[in-house]
């Protein structure tokens, strides 16, 4: 059972097989990339000055020849890297959504979005500027080849392969902070301008929409800036290496037609140290030409490594356990506030908290606001670990199932029902492909939910947009009872259900709880309006995250009675 660290690290295996073989394809690339040098050299040197025809055309087949090699590979080189970009994206991206919806539960950083980092990534391996990376480490050879044909031109090259390099280190000292920074204040704005959308009612009903524009347009302005201020540091520098080749490879043309003059090498090998010097800088060129994409690339990947990298044990696959019963103890269960929004250092907002169902039962939660309720709904279908006691389903904690195996016997019904972007038919279904068409119906009928569904046009198949919902409140509350009831899950907890419905709602609602109570299933309401306890037989009730009263929900609402 190999945790996620070794997904990547073989993952990552496979990327290097794959770099290992673009290198060697940008061997032979650059071994022909000398056919242009060495065919003018022999033009110049040997058919000129033989005057023979026939050489010429058999220079003229084998460089074609040479071309078409060098093509082909060029090709295949690109090729591969595209390809790879495509098999990355598909191997990882997946292993990634998993535990971004994961970690939104836990509030970690909730303005990243490591799709876009993969995104970015897998644009960087299929773009040009990955082949000049490859292309570097030929920079030293050209230099040494242009060497060969002149010491003196060899000098020269080196000095201007030098001040390349510095303008290099230069780009990247001057351009490295602004780009960072601009990179971080997108994320900001970019989780500032979320949270405003989602709050759009609350925005615009108490006119806050030109505070919070003037808001979001200086977060914006900022990240603008820093990324314009490192493009622009990394433009100059790029425009300085190109103009500063240019002038090189006139120098290197100017200093050989003087030794051409004293006799010491031909003219064909002014014009092949001059192609070959400008080859040798050509790819140095090009990196800082790509400056911006390679630092976009490497900070997005140093940050999904990172990112995945916290859940290195967490990966672990637990065995298939038999099939849930619904047996549920709930034992001496602490759980504290998150220290971001706790006032002391432990601040508990469920404490001492004991209770076990069996299948059939019906547990009403009552209570004030913030004494837990919610709290303990997250805790009781795995959302949230105790940080002390335990939850148990069948004998076995959250962590001891399989996470697929115990989600599927789960019904839950969240506070703020939100349904995804697909058609009513599919959020029943919790889109599952392999659902069959009797079992979302069965879960609609449970729900009562079927004839309203049927009196929309499209019917099951209405489409329904996250953002732009057709449905009211009360509708979109009902179908999410219906996906919580989906395949009758033997656990299933309703977080407030009754808070958007009407009293046709409410009736349903009920006859749902007692139907599900039949079937087997145990029941966990959340409640604040006396309805919704209607069905239950037990009740539990809660005070500043403590348990006041638990047992039968007759006996119970007397003792409330009687204190009140």
């Amino acid at each position: 059972m190999a945790g996620n660290q070794s997904l990547i690290r073989e993952r990552l295996h496979r990327v290097r097989k794959v770099f290992f073989a673009v290198a060697l394809m940008s061997c032979v690339v650059n071994i022909l990339m000398l056919t242009g040098p060495l065919f003018m050299l022999q033009v110049y040197d040997r058919v000129l000055a033989s005057q023979s025809v026939p050489t010429l055309l058999a220079l003229g087949l084998l460089a074609i020849g040479l071309y078409v090699m060098m093509g082909f590979f060029d090709f295949v080189r690109a090729r591969s890297l595209s390809r790879l970009s495509f098999w990355l994206d598909t191997e990882i991206s997946p292993l990634t959504y998993k535990f971004w919806i994961a970690r939104s539960l836990c509030g970690q950083n909730p303005a990243y979005r490591p799709i876009q980092d993969i995104g970015i990534v897998r644009n960087f391996l299929a773009s040009p500027t990955v082949l000049a990376l490859f292309d570097l480490p030929w920079f030293p050879i050209y230099l040494g080849i242009v060497f060969l044909l002149h010491p003196s031109l060899g000098i020269l090259a080196v000095c201007g392969a030098i001040v390349v390099v510095v303008l290099a280190i230069l780009n990247e000292f001057f351009s490295r902070k602004p780009s960072a920074e601009g990179v971080q204040n997108e994320m900001i704005e970019a989780r500032f301008a979320d949270q405003a959308q989602k709050n759009a009612d609350s925005v615009l009903a108490m006119g806050m929409l030109e505070s919070t524009q003037t808001v979001w347009q200086k977060l914006r302005n900022r990240s603008l800036f820093s990324q314009q201020l490192g493009g622009e540091r990394s433009e100059g520098f790029t425009a300085s290496s190109k103009s500063f080749r240019l002038m090189l490879q006139s120098g290197i043309l100017a200093l050989g037609a003087f030794l051409a003059i004293n006799q010491e090498i031909t003219a064909g090998t002014i014009v092949a140290a001059s192609i070959i010097a400008g080859r040798a800088l050509a790819p140095i060129d090009q990196t800082l030409g790509g400056w911006r994409v390679i630092k976009r690339a490497q900070l997005a990947w140093q940050r999904l490594k990172d990112y995945l990298k916290q859940d290195s044990n967490q990966e672990d696959k637990n065995i298939e356990l038999p099939e849930v019963q619904g047996n549920l103890e709930v034992k001496s269960v602490v759980k504290y506030a998150p220290s971001k929004i706790s006032t002391t250092e432990k601040s508990v907002i469920l404490g001492g908290i004991d209770f076990s169902l069996k299948p059939g039962d019906g547990l009403g939660v009552i209570g004030p606001s913030a004494s837990g309720k919610s709290t303990l709904a997250k805790l009781l279908v795995g959302l949230w670990m105790p940080d002390a006691g335990t939850v148990r389903v069948d004998g076995a904690t959250f962590e001891q199932w399989d996470s697929d195996q115990i989600g599927r016997s789960i019904g839950y019904l969240p506070q703020q029902v939100a349904l995804l972007s697909g058609s009513i038919g599919q959020n029943i279904a919790r889109f599952d492909n392999d659902a069959e068409d009797a079992e979302v119906v069965e879960a609609a009928k449970l729900a009562g939910v079927h004839e309203m569904i049927l009196s929309f046009p499209e019917g099951y198949g209405t489409n329904v947009d996250a953002a732009l919902s057709p449905l009211t409140g009360g509708q979109v509350q009902r179908i999410g009872l219906a996906r919580a009831l989906f395949r009758r899950p033997k656990l299933i907890v309703l977080d407030e259900p009754n808070a958007n419905l009407d009293q046709e709602g409410d009736a349903a609602l009920s006859q749902a709880i007692s139907q599900m109570r039949e079937f087997g299933s145990v029941v966990v309401v959340i409640a604040h309006r006396p309805s919704a306890i209607s069905a239950v037989d037990k009740i539990l009730m809660l005070n500043a995250g403590r348990m006041v009263e638990m047992g039968d929900k007759s006996d119970v609402l007397k003792k409330i009675t009687r204190v009140a």
